[in-house]
């Protein structure tokens, strides 16, 4: 027999909050795609300088999203047809993955938390590395690879140099940064700056949708435990 008064109500809005838990795995599978594919951050980190690729951490967080948006998901369709269907087994198992991808959630926010600037500062050091080079004097073979590299950082992210640059970078800034006039170079942002902020307003992105689903997940654990509840408490089943 259907469950009916409060419950049939509870089990309305668990299918609501699971359809919008399957479109906010929509979402985040659409905008970790995003990010994957972003021409600012997919320019700089296919880069390359004396043997070494550009710091990839950032893209292990936009694998890890995609991963958890593809099961948002198939978990919110489960879910979904369990409160209709008024299948215990299937609101049982719905629950049992709602509870592991909340602890993946809250364990992947702490990571984060702890390596929020770890990004921006791998890919600063990738730049000093290459900087180094390019004001280097004594003709290294690797200085003109050293120069194509700055040339992608500054056209990418509009900026030249590191901020406390020495005399010998600003007697070179023309070359190093040849689409800017000593004027626009001494105005110009650095490429420090930049960087961090950069990563900083994705992170920002990917944490506030962290929050938005983590309250989502909160509601339907309750709403799914009520259900069964009210589904085994239901006359009719025994």
């Amino acid at each position: 027999m259907a469950v009916a008064g409060c419950t049939k109500c509870i089990k309305y809005m668990l299918f609501f909050f699971n359809f919008i838990f399957w479109l906010a795995g929509g979402v985040i599978l659409g905008v970790a795609l995003w990010l994957r594919h972003d021409s600012q951050t997919s320019s700089l980190l296919i880069l390359q300088f004396e043997g070494h690729q550009a710091p990839g951490t950032f893209y292990i967080s936009v694998y890890i999203l995609i991963a958890v948006g593809a099961v948002m998901m198939l978990v919110g369709f489960l879910g979904c047809y369990g409160a209709i269907q008024e299948s215990q087994c299937l609101l049982g198992t719905f629950f049992f993955f709602l509870v592991i991808l909340f602890a993946c959630e809250v364990a992947a926010a702490i990571w984060g938390f702890m390596n929020r600037d770890t990004i921006s500062k791998e890919l600063i050091n990738f730049y000093d590395s290459a900087y180094i080079k390019a004001v280097d004097v004594s003709g290294s073979p690797s200085k003109d690879a050293a120069i194509k590299v700055l040339d992608v950082f500054h056209t990418t992210l509009d900026c030249c140099g590191k901020g406390d640059d020495t005399a010998l970078f600003k007697q070179v800034a023309s070359t190093l940064c040849p689409r800017k006039s000593p004027e626009d170079f001494l105005k110009s942002q650095s490429c420090h700056d930049k960087l961090v902020e950069l990563f900083s307003e994705k992170l920002y992105l990917i944490g506030l949708a962290a929050l938005v689903v983590g309250v989502i997940m909160i509601f339907e654990m309750i709403f799914t435990m009520v259900l069964c509840c009210g589904i085994r408490n239901s006359p009719g089943v025994y």
